[in-house]
């Protein structure tokens, strides 16, 4: 469908004998035509960025859709503005399908008086051929984003084997190649276009945290990881975890779930070249991250092939975003195979073990810290007195009340493994 763009853009600046752009309703490249001019002033900031980016920033959007193009139904001039970094003046011709306008065609004219009437008018007839395979598309991308939906969201059984089958029938023979399963979360707004990522099949937004099997997830946070996904079964209990600035874990507990309900889980379904191509795919998954806005986080499953394990590999992407939250280090998209301990963690029931709710307490945050860093140093006092920049006899008295808070013994290493996966699943 790529190449029938191409081949529709390159008409178009043929007709006309200008350089044209084709872009989609949010202002995402389609296809452009060539551009052999060696005038440097030729082109300008927004057009280059909007090549190189194959995108423009929301400022550039807001600009041009002062002009009315919208609304429009035919040819809209748009004069340069060099402020705006507009150097070259341009002609809109708007891409409708039954009075909807799904985008645009740009053309970089400021000539006087520019094409004619009639090569307009032809070149609009062309934008209607450009507007039905962009109709066709969303259609498709409807169609996969309920099939993908179904197979995410069905019980083990019949009904998820059915959903399974009609979402092969719907992907075709590239059903059976290499795959790879992201989660985007929180995700506010609509769903991206399919080609916001490269080679994406299909793609869907879930209920808040939403877990294959009908499990749903969220979170109450405070700080920096507010608004991130949790693993939490709805009704459960869940921990309130805030961030101190120094990675100690700290907080409340409160009694019932609670997240953005005006937020979703973004679930894509990307076609791989071959397992190991994975690093395009999570670019752009980090760019999506970015257009989400402060606070999501994104995970990537252990790339598959075929979808047989389609609901694993989506709760291996969701606990790789959980990890993400936990640890940023994990980088902008966590790789379920990268996060290490928080594959098992993130399986762990939700809501803090007894064991540690005494050291969730705000006024035992120092000593919640100082566990953490304790056990994340193998519990060797010298190194840990070390990073946290204290004596080692204040320590050895952090560590005493640690024990007489929560009943555990730091010398027995069952304890300590108890107490490290608690303070752990806490970020969570």
């Amino acid at each position: 469908m790529k190449d029938d763009y191409q081949e529709l853009v390159d008409e178009i600046s043929a007709l006309l004998g200008v350089p044209a752009t084709l872009e989609n309703r949010d202002f995402g490249l389609i296809a452009f035509g060539a551009h052999d001019s060696e005038d440097d002033t030729a082109m300008d900031p927004v057009r280059t960025r909007s090549i190189l980016t194959r995108k423009s920033t929301p400022a550039v959007r807001a600009w041009f859709e002062g002009f009315g193009i919208t609304r429009a139904t035919e040819p809209v001039r748009i004069p340069a503005a060099p402020d705006a970094g507009v150097f070259r003046g341009r002609i809109c011709l708007p891409v409708r399908h039954r009075g909807t306008v799904l985008g645009y065609v740009w053309l970089l004219d400021d000539s006087d008086p520019g094409p004619s009437a009639s090569r307009l008018a032809a070149a609009m007839e062309v934008t209607s051929r450009i507007g039905d395979l962009l109709a066709d598309e969303v259609r498709a991308g409807a169609d996969l984003a309920r099939e993908l939906r179904a197979v995410l969201t069905a019980e083990p059984g019949w009904q998820r084997d059915m959903a399974l089958g009609a979402l092969r029938a719907a992907l075709g023979p590239s059903a059976d190649g290499p795959h790879v399963v992201l989660c985007v979360a929180p995700w506010r707004g609509e769903e991206p276009r399919v080609r916001a990522v490269p080679g994406t099949a299909a793609l869907c937004t879930l209920p808040y945290g939403a877990v294959a099997g009908g499990r749903t997830a969220s979170v109450t946070t405070a700080g920096p990881a507010a608004g991130r996904p949790n693993g939490s079964s709805a009704g459960a209990t869940t921990g309130r975890v805030s961030g101190s600035g120094n990675g100690s874990v700290s907080g409340s507990v409160s009694g019932s779930v609670s997240g953005p309900g005006e937020a979703d889980t973004l679930a894509l379904l990307v076609r791989l070249r071959s397992p190991d191509a994975l690093a395009p795919v999570l670019a752009a998954v980090a760019r999506l991250c970015e257009d989400a806005g402060p606070g999501a986080a994104a995970g990537s499953c252990a790339p598959r092939r075929g979808l047989a394990e389609l609901p694993a590999a989506w709760r291996e992407a969701v606990s790789a975003a959980r990890a993400s939250v936990a640890q940023p280090r994990f980088g902008p998209v966590a790789q379920w195979t990268s996060i290490g301990p928080y594959r098992l963690l993130t399986a762990l029931p939700t809501g803090p073990d007894p064991v540690i709710r005494p050291l969730l307490d705000p006024v035992h945050a120092e000593l919640a810290h100082t566990a953490e860093v304790f056990l994340d140093h193998a519990g060797q006092a010298g190194r840990t007195a070390s990073a946290l920049g204290i004596h080692r006899q204040t320590l050895y008295y952090r560590l005493s009340r640690i024990e007489q808070l929560t009943g555990l013994e730091l010398d027995d290493g069952e304890d300590r493994l108890l107490l490290h996966m608690a303070l752990k699943a806490t970020r969570l």
